[in-house]
């Protein structure tokens, strides 16, 4: 049997807990929607597509 060593081990994954928090925000929003489901629009919203989109034009 494999046990975890105790203390600082813990490894962090920035692209993961991104993804993680991403997922918050649209579980968040879609409690919050009006409608039955979000429009592709609110999806794109809500994950900052457009200002991602921006960024990579200008850089």
């Amino acid at each position: 049997m494999h046990v975890a060593p105790v203390g600082g081990t813990a490894v962090q994954d920035n692209v993961a807990l991104a993804e993680i928090e991403l997922c918050g925000e649209l579980i968040i929003a879609a409690s919050a929607a009006r409608e039955d489901r979000l429009s592709l629009e609110d999806i794109d919203e809500v994950l900052r597509v457009a200002e991602e989109r921006d960024a990579a034009a200008g850089a």
